[in-house]
């Protein structure tokens, strides 16, 4: 318990799915929490109850992660609220799956600005605020960015994107303190994947045959691991792409 005591810590898309678990756990040991959301206002107050009501300590922030200006406000206001940022989850990230004959340049623009650009321009916010001390960084990636699925070209190479912003950063960042890495979780089962069609599709069922583990993940499975980087435990990693997908072995 505690790992994360007196921490101050930024999880955007925060509001339901893998963003909230993280929230939560961190929440738990000991970390304040400023809970992102663009859209979901009602899902941000319910993780935040959830946290309070337990004891810890969260706020909501609303901003759209791919407006720059949304982006200096959600950083401003934990500032304000908190003086001081230590971990960062780039959490936040869209996947829409279309043949390519079917890709449009909207949808293009719009993951990536999403889950590359928000990414980016939290990294150069987050800075900021880490000042001499350093800080902590984890990029929210897919396990589509090694192992890219038939109608998932677009949202592949976006995380593929991130993950070589990861890498780059870790170098870049020598002699400064801070640590990135990106996690790549498999199949989750979140609100997204039952509204998009993928739980109980026969797609899903493929997927779970060629996970080692014979199950579908949890977002709790990846906010324990996204803990771990986040605390002193994973002090000597960086610049790494952490698989956690229950041993996903091909389709």
């Amino acid at each position: 318990m505690n790992k994360l005591i007196d921490k101050v810590a930024i999880v955007t898309g925060a509001s339901k799915g893998i963003g909230a678990s993280i929230a939560t756990y961190f929440a738990a040991e000991g970390a304040k929490v400023v809970v992102n959301y663009a859209s979901s206002k009602e899902g941000a107050d319910k993780v935040v109850k959830a946290i309070t009501d337990n004891g810890g300590i969260a706020i909501a922030v609303q901003g759209d992660v791919s407006i720059e200006s949304d982006v200096s406000r959600i950083f401003e206001e934990t500032k304000s609220a908190f003086g001081t940022l230590d971990i960062l989850v780039n959490n936040a990230g869209i996947f829409q799956y279309a043949p390519i004959e079917d890709v449009k340049a909207d949808s293009f623009h719009q993951q990536f600005n999403i889950n590359v650009l928000g990414s980016v321009l939290a990294i150069q916010q987050s800075l900021k605020l880490f000042g001499t001390r350093g800080g902590n960084i984890i990029n929210i990636s897919s396990g589509a960015s090694r192992t890219p699925v038939p109608t998932g070209a677009i949202y592949s190479a976006s995380k593929a994107a991130l993950d070589a912003v990861t890498v780059s950063l870790s170098k870049e960042f020598s002699g400064r303190n801070i640590r990135i890495n990106s996690l790549l979780p498999g199949a989750i089962e979140t609100e997204g994947t039952h509204n998009n069609g993928f739980i109980g599709s026969d797609f899903h069922t493929k997927i779970v045959a060629n996970t080692s583990l014979g199950r579908t993940g949890q977002p709790e499975d990846v906010a324990k691991v996204a803990l771990f980087l986040a605390s002193d435990d994973s002090g000597w990693i960086t610049g790494e792409q952490i698989s956690v997908s229950g041993g996903i072995f091909g389709l």
